[in-house]
This record gives C-alpha cells, structure tokens and sequence, in this order.
C-alpha cells in the first residue's frame, strides 16, 4: 500500500478513493456478513469487524453460546455509579476485550435516556437524565477509543421503547428533542469524538433515522462537527440512494439487502454516485481510525480469544458494588461476620448478570448470590431455598444438543454439529447449508428427576416441532404466529405439559427457516424450554428454611427474558410469587434483607415491613461477589438511582395524558405529549411522592455538606462560574457520596422545568475527612432550547442553584446573575 501512503506514513484516503471503482465503493457500503465490513483486496483494504457491547464483548459468534468473554454491569448499574472515572476505566477494559475478539468497532454505548418505566432496553441504558447519561457516556467513549478501539453511540434517536421499533414514528417536540434526547449524542459528539454512530430502528416524525437528513447532516455533522462513520442498525436500512444521500455510511448486516440497488442508482444519478463516495471516505477512514489498515486483524471467529484477566475480574466486581444502591437500611446491614444467613429466592442459586436481547453473551462466569456468600461466610452456615419462580419462559436444559442438517424434507444429512445447550440462534452455518432453506433434525436428551407433570416448550424464528420419546408435543411449525421472542422476528412461546416416569427421555426438534416481513434472512433461532411443574408450597418450605437462620437474605427480581430488547417491560409488579415470598420469609424471619435485581423500578408492596433492601441490578459475572461485598461491609453500596423509582405505573409521565397514543402508540406513531417532563421534572410538575427520587441512596455512613459559595455572583457572555461546598464524612466508615447541582431559573421567557440537573460530583471520604468540591457550569448550563429561533438561549436574570444529595434533598441554594441574554444558534 506504499502508493497510497501520505509523507506522515498514514493511509492516504483521497488517493485511495481514486483508485476505487463506483462498484467498489458500493461495496464499501453494505456488511459482508454479520459482523464485518467488505475487503476489497486489490488494494489490500482489508475487513473491519464490529462487535456487540456494551456489556460486553461477544464477539462474532451467537447471542447465545459462543466464545467466553467478560461480562461487566449492565448501563443502569454504571449509571448508578455517578462514577466518571469507573466509566473511563471500563471503556480501557472493554478494548482489549474487544481485541481479544479481533473486533476494532464496538457497538456502544446505549444512550437513550428513560422516558418511561416500561422500556424494555431500560437495563441498558444510563440514566433518566441527558446530563448524567452524556458524561458517563462521554468518559466510556474516551476510555474505550483511547485504546484504539471505535465506540458507537447508540441509537441515534428517539428509541425510548421497544414496541413497534422498527416501524414506530416518534413524535417528539423540538425542545424536548433538543433537550432531553439529542443532548446526550451531543455532548459525546462533542466531548468524546465516537469514531461511529448506530442509528435506531424507528421515525423521527414519520422518517426513518437511517434515512433522516436533518438528523444525520444538519444536526449531526454540520452542526456538532461529527466525522466519524453512520451505520444503521442491523436490519434498520430501509433504501439505497436515498438513505446513502442522507448521510448513513454502513447498512449492516451484509449482504446487501436494502441497497441491493445501489450501484445501479449511482449509475444513473451523479449526485448519488458522489454521496455514495463520500460515504466510503467514512468507512475508509474508520478502518484507518482503528489501526486495521496498518494492522489487519485476525477477524474469524474461531480465532477469537477467550482470555480471562484477573484484573477484569477485580474491575467487574468493584463496579458491581459501586453501582449497587442500598435503597433502606434500617441499621441491620453491614451483616456481621459468622451469622447464619438464609438465601433464598428464585435468583438465590441463579446468578442473574446481564439483561437480555443483543447485550447478552457467554459470561467467563456466573457468580451466584448464594455462591458470593457462601465464600464470604467462610466456615458460616449458609442455607438455601428457591420459594418461588420468576421465569417469563421455561428454562434451557444445559446439555449436550446434537443437529442433523438437510437440504430437503428427507433428504441426505449434509453436515452434523454440536451445542452445548437447547438454544440455537445461527449466525454462522456449517459448510454447505442455506440458511434460507434447511431442515434441522436437533436431539437432546432430558432427566425427569421424579415421576410427575413437566412442561415443555418451544419458541422460533422460523417453524419448529417439539417430539417427547417419539411423540409430538409442540407444534410451532402449522400453528407459528409472530410474538415477541428474538427481537418480534420469533413467536411466542408454545407450551405443553407431559406426564413423565423417572429417568431420560429423549427430544427431538424440527425446524426450518421462516423469513417474516421486515425480517433479517438467515436469521434463524429456536429455544427448547423443560421444567417440573412448580411445587405449591415451595414458599412455605423457603420460609421454614429462613426462620432457622440468623438473617434472611431475599434475592428477587427478574432476568434478561423480562428485561431485552425487542420486547418491552411487562409492568412495575414484581412477576410471579415473589411478593409472596418475601412477606412469607419476613414474617419467619424479622432480620430479613431484600436484594432485587432488575433492570428498572418495580413495585414493592412489602416495603415498610422489611429492614434492608438493596437494588442491585445485573452487575455483571462477579454478582454473587459484588452483593456479598455489599452486604458484608467490604464494599461501599456506593450508587445513586440514576432513574426516579415510581410508586405505581399510575405516576409514569407516559401515561396521565393519552395512555394509547402517548404510550406505547397508536397508527403507527408515539405522540412524546409529555414534552419535557420526564422522570424528576415529572416528579416535580405532577407534586407526586416517587418510591425513591432520582439521585437517591444511601451509605454506610453520613456526609454533611456546607459552605456553598460562588466565584462569582454574576456571569457574562463567555464566562464560567464554579460553585463550591465542603463534604464532611460525618460517620465511622470509609464511604461516598454524590454532590448534586441543580438549575432553577427564576423567571424564564418559556416554560421550563423546575430543576434541572447541571453538574455533579462523586467523591470518596475518610472517617472525618472533608474535601472541597467544585462544580463548574457555563452559559450552556443556564440555557433552553427555543425552537421558534432554532437557538439555545439564556435570559438575563436570576438563577438559582440547588446544591444537595438527591433530587429531593438539595439544602443549599445560591443565587446567579447572568448579565445579559445569551444565544447559541443551531442550524
């Protein structure tokens, strides 16, 4: 590639660029398969392989299975931590990570901020708040592109929910575009330069994102200077021409499927052809951003590493802890050493450490809360009990599965292959098979502990029968309909019971390929689900097992099939018996701590009866370990709720105005008739009491802040001021905190909410230490957005800053001038 290098050694893009045929760089512009880029080896542009995150890295193998990797907290658990410094830091881990998999493109962060409770990819994301989620998202970027890996900030915009995402227009008003959900984007465009950005599936006002001019020219690159690659989500490219004129440089996956066409337009159209090569100066330049032209990376998938760091380990655990937020405590927790401790619950035994959908991956480990502490206890008594179930489908046997491929109904087997479990989803084929048109013959066996009642279960993306020792059982092939399995492109789950005697019995699936409208082709998956009939009285036995305990531990919830993409949230209340559960073990047991794991707010009816709770999240493989740090005292529960947690769904400001069309739709749009009243703006307008306000958690010990003060009292065109308070760890232990600062503009020319978050600080005191935090703000700070002189602006006059602990607890108040008014044009 000498001839294309510049005087600087560098890869020469505009020299390559003309040496490029149009076909070639049509070529450029759609995935080869999954994963990857095209390489065009004439002039040694080799692949570029991307990866999903942002928990993650799995690499080029399936959602399910695969190559091992680390598996860290989920977007919500990192939002708790307030933490800027742990976002860089697990950005720096991520990449070699991601180079471990041979990717040089990983597919994070998520940050679209809450608008409701009910979005199914909540767990994911960080925060309710713009300001908060685009400074965790601006340190992961840094953190991940320091290392020479490319971040996509995702989904580029308005995904707020799952239902009817690929199709769904979001209508959302100017300010409240500008100000709650472009924000975030903004400030990591600006702040962090992402080397790429993923657009979302949906609308914006009847167009889709991957087609959106406004959105990807005008706003995007002209107006925030962005000069990295655009990619649509994968099956989210819907034309050729026009979505290459609109800016979007990558549909993914490959082949081409929506721009299929595309060198026959640019062909036909000068303006198309001369978009079409610009957009390939973005995909050669990322491949240059990311080293891969110096330094093509091993991309197969069976070369990928699965190469587990102990440093890793330790990072995901501190996190976990971090992120957890100790939501009461009534003085029982930390637990003392050598107690007797009762753990029970349906996520007891089972480590529940990541959401689902395409954030889900091969964990190096699942640490349990039950096996966390039994290794704290040490030579402590640690019992168990499950009490209940909060499965949404039937679980996966974890055995040997073995598959038949044919290229007809009962033609020759053409290739065999192995799994290691009862879910398949195929993204790769063994040679010689069309994942359009196959037939696959899966057999497993199973063991019925006991003669009894067990229920059997299938869901697909594509047609699928289930066979119990020869007979049917299932049928999801004649009787398929389209549900909510494998992101709206499988059915629902089909369930059936059987009676069984003690012992094997053997499975057998049929399955063939079934593309749906708006589908992905070869995409394929199926989930075998077996489990005795739940027993009646398991909570009665989980109580009588916690009563002769010193302290019950409750670990309740949900997991990564309630909480994914694809799907949204099936409510606030709890599934199943839980709520049960734990009024069952609190009345055995009086020192009973409750541990939740969820990826949002949910209900909880047996609060005021309960001494501890603990919100814990899906803090990644180290769970187990990271709760019992928490509950031993070992680690700080250092998070605040970056979400307000409502007291009843009744309270979700997606709901009071027009529960169809505000949420979750109607005819095909989502009407954002609340504006800008979202999560603690909602709280305030509404003067409604949440469960637990955002910002919300507290410590093992207490922290006073005093002393607020200004640098100045008045600020000016092209100023800043710094707000000041001193942070005392009035208590015995070691802890943190975070300072707080809202803005509340006196007398605004347009409606605005009450408080608004601004700025924020963690930090980290001794017993009786006191540290200074400073709180810088600009103009910015003070501003709104008026759409009717596409500006941001500030009016002259008085400001208050609200300086606290949570959104509900902010003490202290000073009071800023700003001199005169101020605006910021946008285009």
């Amino acid at each position: 590639m000498t001839d294309i290098l510049n005087k600087a050694g560098a890869v020469d893009i505009d020299a390559l660029l003309d040496q490029l045929t149009l076909e070639e760089q049509v070529s450029l512009l759609a995935g080869a398969d999954f994963w990857r880029t095209v390489p065009i080896p004439r002039l040694d542009i080799p692949s570029l392989k991307v990866s999903d995150g942002p928990a993650g890295v799995r690499g080029g193998g399936p959602l399910v299975g695969g190559v091992r990797t680390a598996a860290y907290p989920v977007g919500i658990a990192l939002g708790s931590t307030w933490n800027l410094e742990l976002l860089r830091e697990i950005g720096a881990s991520l990449a070699r990570e991601a180079l471990d998999k041979g990717a040089g493109v990983l597919l994070a962060p998520t940050i679209n901020v809450f608008r409701s409770a009910l979005n199914g990819r909540n767990f994911e994301n960080y925060a309710e708040d713009p300001v908060l989620t685009g400074k965790l998202a601006t340190a992961y970027v840094q953190g991940l592109q320091a290392a020479g890996v490319a971040a996509t900030p995702k989904h580029f915009a308005g995904n707020e929910s799952e239902y009817q995402r690929g199709t769904i227009s979001s209508n959302i008003p100017a300010r409240a575009m500008r100000e709650l959900y472009l924000r975030p984007f903004e400030m990591v465009v600006k702040d962090a330069d992402p080397w790429a950005i993923m657009t979302a599936y949906n609308r914006l006002d009847g167009v889709y994102c991957s087609d959106h001019p406004w959105l990807l020219e005008t706003v995007l690159r002209k107006e925030w200077g962005f000069t990295g690659l655009v990619m649509s989500d994968w099956g989210g490219t819907h034309s050729a021409g026009r979505s290459v004129r609109a800016g979007l440089e990558l549909e993914m996956p490959g082949p081409a499927k929506a721009r299929a066409g595309l060198l026959a337009e640019a062909q036909a159209d000068p303006a198309t052809a001369a978009a079409v090569k610009e957009r390939a100066r973005g995909v050669l330049r990322l491949i240059e951003r990311t080293g891969t032209f110096a330094d093509p990376r091993d991309v197969s998938d069976a070369a990928e590493k699965a190469t587990e760091y102990p440093e890793t380990r330790a990072l995901i655990r501190r996190a976990g802890a971090e992120g957890m937020v100790l939501l009461k405590n009534t003085g029982i927790l930390p637990l003392p050493a050598g107690a007797s401790v009762a753990v029970v619950g349906p996520n007891a035994a089972t480590a529940q450490v990541m959401g689902g959908g395409s954030a889900q991956m091969n964990a190096h480990r699942r640490v349990s809360p039950l096996d966390g502490l039994r290794e704290a206890q040490g030579s402590g008594t640690v019992t168990t009990a499950v009490g209940c179930e909060n499965d949404k489908f039937l679980p996966v046997p974890q055995v040997p599965v073995h598959i038949e491929y044919r290229a007809t109904d009962g033609g020759d087997v053409i290739a065999t292959e192995d799994k290691s479990q009862a879910e398949i989803l195929w993204f790769s084929y063994p040679a010689g098979v069309n994942p359009l048109e196959f037939r696959g013959t899966l057999t497993l066996t199973v063991q019925a502990p006991q003669d009894g009642q067990y229920d059997f279960s299938l869901a697909s993306a594509g047609l699928s029968r289930l066979s119990v020792d020869g007979v049917e059982v299932v049928d999801n092939w004649d009787a398929w309909t389209q549900g909510d399995t494998y992101f709206n492109f499988g059915s629902d789950e089909v369930r059936r019971s059987v009676t069984l005697s003690a012992g094997p019995h053997e499975l057998s699936v049929a399955f063939k390929p079934h593309v749906i409208d708006n589908g992905i082709a070869g995409f394929n998956a199926v989930r075998i689900g077996f489990r005795a009939e739940p027993d009646e009285g398991s909570v009665a036995q989980a109580a009588a097992v916690a009563a002769k305990a010193d302290y019950a531990v409750v670990c309740i919830g949900t997991n990564g099939d309630w909480e994914t993409e694809g799907v949204d949230r099936w409510g606030l209340d709890l599934p199943g018996r839980q709520n049960a559960l734990v009024d069952a073990v609190r009345a055995a047991n009086p020192n009973t701590i409750v541990v939740l794991q969820t990826g949002g707010p949910v209900t909880m009816p047996w609060l005021d009866s309960v001494p501890a709770v603990l919100q814990a999240w899906f803090p990644g493989q180290e769970a187990g370990h990271a709760i019992a740090d928490v509950l031993y005292g070992r680690a700080e529960p250092g998070g605040r709720l970056p979400q307000t947690f409502i007291a009843s769904l009744k309270d979700d400001p997606t709901h009071p105005l027009n529960p169809d069309v505000q949420y979750p739709g109607v005819d095909g749009r989502v009407e954002y008739l609340e504006g800008l009243y979202t999560g603690y703006r909602h709280v305030d307008r509404a003067e409604i009491t949440p469960l637990f306000p955002f910002g919300f958690g507290l410590s093992y010990t207490t922290f006073d802040v005093s002393n607020p003060q200004l640098s100045a009292a008045t600020i000016g065109v092209g100023e800043t001021v710094t707000a000041s308070v001193q942070v005392k760890n009035t208590g015995e232990r070691a802890g943190s905190t975070v300072v707080q600062l809202y803005v509340h503009d006196r007398v605004s020319r347009l409606d605005r909410p009450h408080k608004e978050l601004k700025a924020f600080a963690k930090v980290h005191l001794q017993p009786g230490q006191i540290q200074t935090v400073t709180l810088l703000l600009g103009l910015r700070d003070l501003a709104y957005f008026d759409d009717t002189v596409h500006a941001w602006v500030a009016d002259s006059g008085d400001f208050d800053l609200l300086i606290g602990q949570s959104s509900t607890a902010l003490p202290h108040t000073l009071r800023l001038s700003l001199s005169t008014d101020w605006k910021e044009y946008t285009s």
